[in-house]
């Protein structure tokens, strides 16, 4: 793991690449936290995470729904690619001046059809499950989150 200035460092200079995870229920409703860190803080957003050096990706889509939804054993086999997406940010994890964050995302669609237990309050301070049509209205819904029903 870096250090945090070694890591702002990684944020300065390259982009990340993260998987997002669109978790719809079997009523269409997708799972939605609000954010407590930057970026993104206090928007609804969907879970994800970004992926590790010398991590595979199944590892790291295994790892992440682990992380953000405390499932175990889902493998990325199991989700629907829906595509590669760029995010990018004026601001910063550590809320430095004049560094911005970029994102490369790989968005992926996972069905619960269980009700998800829902994890990672130092992610996000609460859940919610929407419609699509109820995010695409909500003001409170970060941009980059309702590309992917647009």
């Amino acid at each position: 793991m870096l250090a945090r200035p070694e890591f702002l460092d990684v944020v300065r200079l390259t982009p990340l690449i993260s998987i997002d995870l669109i978790v719809v229920d079997d009523r269409g409703r997708v799972l939605l936290g609000r954010r407590v860190n930057r970026p993104a803080r206090g928007t609804w957003f969907v879970p994800g995470g970004r992926i590790r050096k010398d991590e595979s990706l199944n590892g790291a889509f295994s790892r992440v729904v682990r992380e953000e939804l405390g499932l175990e054993n889902i493998s990325q086999n199991t989700a629907c690619f829906r595509g590669v997406f760029e995010h990018h940010y004026d601001d910063n994890f550590a809320g430095a001046a004049d560094i911005s964050t970029h994102y490369v995302v790989l968005g992926y669609m996972l069905l619960l059809r269980d009700a998800a237990p829902i994890g990672r309050f130092e992610q996000h301070s609460d859940y919610v499950w929407m419609a699509p049509s109820e995010l695409l209205a909500c003001a409170d819904v970060h941009e980059n989150t309702k590309a992917y029903f647009r």
